[in-house]
């Protein structure tokens, strides 16, 4: 398949506002120009749904850069839905959690055998994981950070100041955002039972389709997915989506039979090695790329 690549190069994520407290593996700041160029080539759209939220940069950004009036985000790993059901809820108080906690390596393992007594400490705990776990994994059996960034070791990722200016700024717009945990594939099947035409998708499943990278079972603790389902979810709506994927024979060829289309960005891995993803939509959207087999 013959997929061109995008002319908008994916961005130095230095380059793009960071607005999510949350290390994701997978994450997608350096979607952001793509995405901004998608919301504002259409009509604008009253709400954005992110069935898969993670990280929810996308959802964060829309709604902070004003591209959409409202965003809905659904997570179903309990962990990271605790993280955003306290961030968006009860922001003050996971604030003071994060001012009031000294982090060493005893104290982390700690609050990691610790049961949460609630929302606010469960949400509090993912953040302290994600910051802490190589990589922001939170899947079982993550490690901590050793060396870390100028072998500062599992502190090296842990910016109490700025974590606080971030969840202070997404309090701010929480009354546009709305979080639902529970699973991203039942959401949009009742969603798109009517069609919605103020309505934009952003559909990024954690999960990678057979040829791809494989690495959602480490790196998730929801890692698998009926892809043709969910292509054939999209194809008997009328939802206007973005939706990304790594590639892959069988992202290709479901591209092919729902006549989707898609663009190609090259992305670095942690190691450097350049790794193609794809950008679909169900409209050419990003046009004039360079055609690659």
């Amino acid at each position: 398949m013959v997929i061109t690549i995008s002319p908008i190069p994916a961005v130095n994520v230095a380059a793009v506002p960071q607005r999510s407290p949350l290390r994701y593996p997978g994450g997608k700041t350096w979607l952001i120009p793509h995405i901004r160029f998608w919301l504002r080539s259409t009509k604008r759209p009253r709400l954005l749904v992110e069935p898969f939220a993670g990280g929810g940069i996308v959802s964060l950004t829309a709604v902070m850069e004003n591209l959409v009036d409202e965003s809905l985000m659904v997570e179903l790993d309990k962990d990271v839905a605790a993280l955003w059901k306290a961030a968006l809820n009860y922001g003050p108080e996971l604030v003071a959690r994060i001012s009031s906690f000294t982090l060493t390596r005893e104290s982390v393992v700690q609050l990691s055998c610790k049961r949460p007594a609630d929302v606010v400490e469960h949400g509090f705990r993912t953040l302290v994981l994600n910051r802490t776990r190589r990589g922001g994994v939170l899947a079982q059996g993550a490690s901590f950070t050793r060396k870390g960034e100028n072998g500062a070791g599992i502190a090296s990722r842990w910016y109490p100041n700025t974590l606080i200016r971030r969840l202070r700024a997404i309090a701010e717009c929480a009354p546009r955002i709305s979080f639902c945990e529970t699973d991203g594939m039942q959401i949009l099947v009742s969603l798109l039972a009517k069609p919605h035409d103020d309505v934009a998708l952003f559909v990024d499943p954690p999960y990678t389709g057979k040829g791809g990278k494989r690495a959602g079972k480490r790196l998730y603790a929801h890692n698998d997915i009926d892809h043709a389902r969910l292509f054939s979810i999209l194809a008997e709506s009328n939802a206007n989506f973005l939706m990304t994927y790594d590639r892959s024979l069988e992202i290709e060829s479901l591209i092919e039979s729902h006549k989707f289309h898609a663009v190609q960005v090259l992305m670095k891995s942690g190691h450097h090695a350049r790794l193609p993803e794809l950008v679909i939509t169900r409209y050419p959207c990003f046009s004039k790329g360079i055609a690659v087999a």
